[in-house]
């Protein structure tokens, strides 16, 4: 499909991209989120053989060529967000009627490997975790274990996103006593409902009380989480201290490679499932958009079943009946 005559061919694109980052601020997405798209979609037309690449150089052909540049040493899940950056990208010019159909059909997107979670390894790896942080240890500048606490906690006991953790107000934190619960706003612009129990509400009111004690009274519209000078904490310094916890509790070999912060959350998942719960309650609970994701967890859970079933030395007699 080629836009050219009669469908406005000689708009920029990066002024529609503009158009398209706006509309999508209206959903109230993370920041991170926005950033991606216009770092996916800027880094493909960035590619594109020309200068000032208007919507009627947006030929099947154009898109081939610039994808296949972006994907040369990029890992498939980067080229697969990309692809579904720019997917977005059309779906909203042909909703706004701008052209009439969206050509990404013609573009490959990589086919990933099914969703794995990477819980903690190690049974009581969470409770270490958790005990090890909550000492104060002397040997940083500036410890804060209430602070430390209240983030991983919040991970492994509401399984919340990275981008959801930096998202959240102090006021996002409310209901009656015995009906705490937490308002997320979620990926995609889903926000959901996180039922809180007495012991996580009392570490974040402990948090809170530090804080205050620190930097004065808050607003309510206040971020929750914030660095030592009292500034919202941003995506490189919440990886930094979730990798400095694992790493004060000495448990960093039980992390999986890449899910530094991601694993609290799919431990939470796992031993949801391993306490019983179904795939659609794991579903809201995690804000997942398919079922599918969800249902991962509990396949887990039954492979970790068969597994320890098989190590059974009674079973290994039977071969030799």
């Amino acid at each position: 499909m080629q836009f050219g005559a009669g469908v406005a061919g000689g708009e920029s694109v990066a002024e529609l991209v503009e158009d398209f980052l706006a509309a999508r601020a209206t959903r109230k997405p993370s920041e991170h989120t926005l950033q991606a798209y216009r770092r996916d979609l800027g880094s493909v037309l960035g590619l594109m053989d020309r200068e000032n690449v208007t919507l009627g150089d947006l030929s099947p052909r154009l898109l081939r060529q610039a994808f296949a540049r972006f994907a040369a040493n990029r890992a498939p899940a980067s080229v697969a967000r990309a692809w579904s950056s720019w997917n977005a990208f059309f779906t909203f010019l042909v909703t706004e009627q701008v052209v009439p159909g969206n050509p990404m059909s013609a573009v490959d997107k990589p086919k990933l490997p099914p969703h794995s979670p990477k819980p903690l390894r190690g049974e009581d790896t969470p409770e270490q975790l958790l005990s090890a942080v909550s000492q104060s240890d002397e040997r940083q500048r500036d410890p804060w274990p209430e602070r430390d606490l209240a983030v991983l906690a919040l991970a492994l006991c509401a399984g919340l996103r990275l981008s959801e953790l930096l998202a959240l107000r102090i006021g996002d934190v409310l209901g009656r006593d015995g009906e705490r619960r937490v308002e997320v706003a979620g990926k995609g612009g889903r926000p959901r409902t996180v039922p809180i129990e007495p012991e996580l509400d009392g570490l974040v009111e402990r948090y809170l009380d530090s804080r205050r004690v620190r930097f004065g009274r808050a607003d309510v519209r206040a971020p929750l989480l914030v660095d030592r000078r009292g500034a919202a904490l941003k995506r490189g310094g919440l990886q930094y201290l979730v990798e400095s916890c694992y790493r004060r509790a000495g448990l960093a070999d039980r992390v999986p490679r890449g899910a530094q912060l991601h694993a609290l959350r799919h431990t939470f998942a796992t031993r949801l499932a391993e306490d019983g719960a179904n795939a659609s309650e794991i579903m809201r609970l995690l804000g997942h958009a398919s079922l599918t994701t969800s249902q991962g967890y509990i396949e887990v859970t039954a492979e970790q079943q068969r597994a320890a079933v098989r190590a059974n030395r009674t079973n290994r007699a039977l071969r030799g009946l």
